[in-house]
């Protein structure tokens, strides 16, 4: 397999879901250097080191080759001990400024049907969503509140591998939470309707986070994040297709730059 160097600023991490070969993955996306998105799959995110977990806006350098089993143009598989964090991420001043400037470029579509058009006629995969319309925010529990027994055999592998380790080490990864709610976007254009999945590593940690500060009560400040302070921004949903379904999209990142007129952002309720 040829690997070649890469620079990429990372944009997307989706929470972790259960594998077979590698415990547990993320898919991680990002915009390289050379002005185009990329995405990184699989991603064992929280079985790699301390000093290679990197976090979103922030610059990375690593070894990539292009992926054999996953024809999508910007796929591509990444070797995870190659991986160094450039610097502290990207700041949030003059309005995001220092963070726009390296996705301001990139094509930005205005209906999930334009999207679909690219994807087939030019291999879209990955794209910068932004819509006009009224988001309505969709929880709906899961089929199962926990994983199934396959799923959790798939995640004791992680456990088993740590035995390789120290006890330090150990403890630093816990098995795997699964989040017992589903989360949606819906909204009407004036093509269609759409209901959008999102998946990303962000959307997960608000969950947990009001879970632990507001107990039942989480739904009220989740939806006001999501619901009501991030649509008040310039939202736009970084999407991606899924590989055994391609006409399949999700919401991978929430990309949330305050408007113009906006002075104080919402409290982060994302950090972990």
């Amino acid at each position: 397999m040829r690997f070649e160097q890469a620079r990429i600023l990372i944009l997307c991490k989706t929470y972790p879901s259960p594998s077979s070969k590698y415990a547990e993955t993320s898919c991680v996306a990002g915009v390289s250097d050379k002005g185009d998105l990329i995405r990184l799959y699989p991603v064992p995110f929280r079985m790699i080191t301390e000093d290679k977990k990197f976090k979103k806006w922030q610059w990375i350098t690593a070894q990539i080759s292009k992926t054999r089993n996953d024809h999508r143009n910007e796929s591509f598989r990444v070797n995870v001990d190659s991986i160094l964090c450039n610097g502290a991420p990207i700041d949030t001043k003059n309005n995001w400024m220092n963070r726009l400037k390296f996705i301001e470029h990139l094509p930005v579509f205005r209906d999930l049907y334009e999207i679909e058009n690219s994807r087939s006629q030019e291999g879209t995969t990955l794209a910068i969503l932004k819509t006009n319309c009224r988001l309505k925010l969709e929880i709906s529990k899961a089929e199962t509140p926990d994983w199934t027994i396959e799923e959790q055999n798939k995640l004791v592998q992680l456990q088993n591998r740590l035995d390789l380790f120290d006890q330090t080490d150990r403890s630093n990864i816990r098995l795997l939470k699964k989040i017992p709610y589903s989360f949606y976007y819906r909204f009407t254009s004036s093509v269609g309707e759409y209901r959008i999945k999102i998946v990303d590593w962000e959307a997960g940690a608000l969950y947990w986070n009001t879970r632990r500060s507001h107990g039942e009560n989480w739904e009220q400040p989740f939806r006001q994040k999501l619901e009501v302070a991030l649509p008040s921004s310039n939202l736009m949903f970084l999407v991606g297709n899924i590989h055994r379904f391609p006409s399949q999209w999700l919401i991978i990142s929430l990309i949330y730059p305050p408007k113009p007129a906006d002075i104080f952002l919402q409290p982060n309720l994302f950090d972990s």
